[in-house]
């Protein structure tokens, strides 16, 4: 809240602030049954919008002292809340959400959070000098108290936090009291100031306030009585002094101080606090960002001043190529982020002037992982997408930003539907369709602002110093801020230059440039000047680079696009840097930089590069890039597979950085398959659409190994679509079988495995006509898979890959094949057999230094040992894969632990141990499929609460 304006007098549906009630949609109350239920809805209004846990409301109800039943207790509870609250306030309302539950409350339905508004707002216009607004702020905010907040709950957890929102008060009351006193009402605070003294005769800031109104209220004597009584019963029960402001205050009322007859200036209340939530994903403001004073104020004002608004502030910063908007957004969304912002940020170049804009399916997604959505759990369609990423920003106060937008149809979906959040877009196009979105127009600068920004850029002396240049030079390229910037790099790089000297050179080179203001033509002209004045090999670096699409790009990329030494790269890129051509995006790990383009000169460069290169060499130098990026990719899954194991590789070649360099970069290969996923990715699009169809399909399979460990469906999917496309236009019937028998591993990971039956079938086939044996021992692992999903034998498939492996000498498959052959043979009984499969694949594991697939093992070990009757064995194992799993990030295997490792308690009488593990383990299962559940998990669940005692 950001206005002087104060609520309405409709009431909060959730009142904390005195005892607990709660208003239903018609205005009635809703009543809660005393006890568990109202402890376990105030602990959950107490962190509003955030997951409390299951171990959190157990501890509110119970202490230390939890009954073995206590979280079907809590279930039970949150099942009668999420009822009564539906039919009262709304449907999915209370929510379930790894590992615990999250009520959704929207602005101003909490009185609490409607407190901490009004206060924050009214620290800001105490700061902006309207004391009579703040101080109706701060009356609204008190007037909200009933009472001492959650009254009545008697929870020792909720008296902690009631303790917190009681010391919310009383800074507010003084807040108030300190304006009161600004305004000279000290006649009529004495009586309110009294009985506050009165509850809280410790207090000092309150005693030195009624102190102070005393005084001015001509009652010197009574304003000395009260410091007495203070210090006596501060020095009787604490043995304690007042402290120095309070001494100085009765010093200066003792000398009669004149000064204390003025007003002096209040503190403001501090706004309270509120922990930060992830994201934060804007990108770095601009050091020397200048001007545009009166469009950020208008921005502000429409994004944030009309807080009592249903809709969602929307603010469209539209304007010409070049103009600075995407500079402007992100300052601006740095000054309000902080202050207005504090559940984070959401940030997405859209890409709507590149040739493939970003489909809103792909940036939903993205946002939803980034709001902590685990890759299953995401919806496949958009509009599912969209209403589970406006129920995720549902009350929260967040900052959209969307970058480039080159249609309404790219925003609406990504649009929240809260007011409390708010969205600000650029774009080149108005966007009048986007149904009341304030609309901006960003145009060029001034002549005052274009000079205050060389003098930033270049220095105020070299500016002041020649005033006529510098309005020629503004003139002459229009105010644009892009072709400002790129003359001040120019002269900034070259100290000796004057700036009559560039005007000369801009005037004799382009005689069009005072044509800047006709849209794009002056961004390529003044982006000539400086592509012109580079060196041949900087130029031919420029073009080469634009081939990459928006990639961003480390210093190799730009040695392997040249075939030159990577420090003789690094310092060609320095020279695009210098002359603004190039930007540093970040720092990479092994601590060198990281590059990309600006969007339009990124455009220039790609003109040039068409004028200039012959597709030939545009593809000759695409295939040194993709063969670095398999080059690494290659080395990150031999890292974390002990070698080229379980994965099928091409005839493309390969690229790799020195030795010492490949091992900072891939220090944690799986954390660089991440870091470097939306690169990879864009790869495998961009070498299939040049017919690359080896390199495409071989990094899209090699990739597997970071999809399938983090659920990256989406991406596996399409990347395989994309190379599969290429390999087919090239008849190149291996890369076909390949992708398509890694699909069939996709839709098994999916549970889906009569979809994955017909490629792996088609994968097979070829690769018998080709003879390819580890091709082979992959299809029929796969379709023995398939089998056993179906509940058919897959045992003669296992065997028949066991053999392939064998040939195709891939110890890690074999492993894998033995750890199934194993689990067979213990499901028909034989745990001989089943123990001599595990024992050889274990082997293989401590050999190789393979430890996904030796996790996978010794998984099965456990159950070998549970059939044996060794369960202590068993629990030993499996809490130490349970700690791997978890490192990992592995969530499928951690969900199998948990289960297994709770039944294995209860077979060991451990009751309480084995409810909490499989309740662990079915809410894990639930949040990775997005609410499916592991029937299995819940029977063997309700077996164990089944028994007696």
């Amino acid at each position: 809240m950001s206005s002087t304006s104060v609520p309405s007098g409709e009431q909060p549906v959730y009142r904390i602030l005195g005892p607990l009630e709660i208003r239903d949609v018609a205005g009635g109350e809703l009543r809660i049954p005393p006890g568990r239920q109202q402890t376990v809805l105030a602990t959950l209004l107490v962190d509003a919008n955030r997951v409390v846990s299951l171990d959190q409301l157990i501890e509110a109800i119970w202490y230390d002292d939890p009954p073995a039943t206590a979280r079907t207790q809590v279930q039970i509870c949150v099942s009668r809340l999420r009822r009564a609250l539906a039919d009262a306030v709304g449907p999915d309302t209370l929510v379930t959400r790894g590992p615990g539950y999250e009520l959704l409350v929207a602005d101003g339905q909490l009185d609490a959070r409607t407190f901490a508004d009004l206060v924050s707002a009214a620290a800001e216009q105490t700061r902006a000098g309207a004391l009579e607004d703040a101080s109706r702020l701060l009356d609204a905010a008190l007037a909200l108290w009933r009472g001492p907040a959650l009254s009545g709950t008697g929870s020792r957890l909720l008296e902690a936090k009631a303790s917190h929102l009681e010391e919310q008060r009383l800074n507010a009351l003084e807040a108030h009291f300190d304006l009161g006193l600004r305004l000279g009402r000290h006649h009529q605070l004495i009586g309110e100031l009294a009985s506050q003294v009165t509850a809280n005769p410790l207090r000092e800031r309150l005693r030195g306030r009624l102190m102070l109104a005393l005084f001015r209220a001509g009652r010197q004597a009574e304003a000395l009585e009260t410091y007495r009584v203070g210090r006596e019963l501060l020095v009787d029960q604490l043995g304690l002094e007042p402290g120095d402001e309070l001494r100085r205050l009765e010093s200066a009322i003792l000398a009669d101080d004149a000064g204390l007859r003025r007003s002096p200036a209040p503190e403001a209340p501090a706004a309270p606090a509120y922990p930060p939530v992830v994201p934060f994903q804007l990108p770095t403001d601009i050091a020397d960002f200048t001007a545009r004073d009166a469009l950020i104020e208008q921005t502000e004002q429409l994004l944030l001043g009309h807080p009592g608004r249903r809709a969602t502030p929307v603010v469209v910063l539209a304007g010409k190529p070049g103009v600075g908007k995407t500079a402007l957004a992100v300052h601006i969304a740095h000054r309000i982020a902080d202050d207005h912002c504090p559940d984070g940020q959401l940030y997405c170049d859209l890409g709507g002037t590149r040739a493939h804009p970003a489909d809103p399916l792909d940036v939903l997604g993205r946002f939803l992982r980034a709001l902590g959505v685990p890759g299953p759990a995401v919806p496949g369609s958009v509009d599912e997408r969209a209403e589970m990423y406006r129920h995720r920003l549902a009350g929260k106060r967040m900052l959209v930003v969307l970058d480039d937008a080159g249609s309404e149809r790219q925003v609406r979906d990504l649009l929240p539907g809260t007011a409390s959040c708010v969205v600000l877009v650029t774009s080149r196009v108005r966007l009048t369709g986007l149904a009341g979105a304030g609309v901006l127009d960003v145009d060029v600068l001034d002549p005052d602002q274009a000079t205050g920004m060389l003098a930033m850029m270049i220095g105020a002396e070299r500016v002041a110093a020649e005033p006529a240049a510098v309005a020629a030079l503004v003139r002459l390229v229009g105010g644009l801020p892009l072709a400002l910037r790129i003359v001040a790099a120019r002269l900034a790089a070259r100290p000796s230059w004057s700036l009559a000297w560039m005007l000369e050179r801009l005037s004799d080179e382009r005689r069009r440039l005072d044509e800047l203001a006709h849209g794009e033509l002056m961004v390529r002209a003044s982006l000539a000047l400086t592509y012109d004045g580079l060196a041949a090999d900087a130029r031919r670096l420029l073009r080469l680079l634009s081939a990459l699409d928006r990639l961003s790009f480390p210093v190799w990329v730009a040695a392997a696009l040249l075939e030159v030494d990577p420090l003789q790269a690094a310092d060609l890129l320095e020279r695009l840097v210098d002359a603004q051509m190039l930007e540093i995006s970040a720092v990479e790990r092994d601590g060198s930089p990281r590059y990309r383009f600006h969007d339009l000169i990124r455009l220039f460069a790609r003109e040039q590069l068409d004028e200039h290169e012959q597709a030939s060499g545009r593809r000759a130098a695409l295939a040194r890039v993709a063969s670095g990026w398999l080059g690494l990719a290659c080395e990150a899954h031999h890292r974390i597979y002990g070698g080229d194991f379980t994965v099928l590789h091409g005839s493309a070649p390969r690229l790799r950085p020195p030795d010492g360099a490949v091992d900072r970069i891939l220090a944690d290969p799986l954390v660089w398959f991440e870091d470097e996923q939306d690169n990879l990715c864009s790869i495998v699009a961009l070498a299939a659409e040049a017919g690359l169809d080896e390199h495409a399909w071989d990094l899209a399979v090699t990739m597997v190994a970071l999809f399938e460990n983090r659920c990256y469906f989406d991406d596996w999917e399409r990347t395989h679509r994309q190379a599969l496309t290429a390999v087919r236009a090239a008849a190149n019937r291996r890369g076909e079988a390949a992708l398509l028998c890694s699909l069939g591993s996709l839709h098994l990971s999916r549970a889906h495995p009569d979809a994955a039956a017909e490629p792996l079938a088609r994968a097979l086939a070829t690769f018998e006509d080709l003879g390819d044996a580890h091709g082979k021992a992959m299809a029929h692992r796969n379709l023995a898979l398939v089998d056993e999903a179906r509940g058919a034998d897959p045992q003669a498939r296992f065997e028949r890959a066991l053999i392939e492996f064998r040939v195709a000498g891939d110890p890690v498959g074999e492993a894998y094949v033995l750890g199934r052959l194993a689990q067979t043979e213990l499901d028909a009984g034989d745990e001989d057999r089943a123990g001599t499969y595990l024992a050889e694949a274990l082997r293989i594991c401590d050999r190789t230094g393979t430890p996904r697939v030796e996790v996978q093992l010794r998984y099965r070990l456990s159950g070998l040992m549970m059939r044996q009757g060794r369960h202590e064995e068993a629990a030993e194992v499996l809490t130490e894969l349970l700690t791997r799993a978890r490192a990992a990030r592995d969530l499928a295997g951690e969900a199998r632990i948990l289960h297994r490792l709770g039944l294995v308690h209860a077979q060991l009488g451990r009751r309480d141990t084995a409810e909490r593990l499989l309740v662990e383990a079915l809410e894990l299962h639930e949040r990775i499929t997005g609410g499916a559940p592991d029937d299995g998990v819940r029977a063997d669940l309700a077996a164990l609460q089944a028994l007696p005692g």
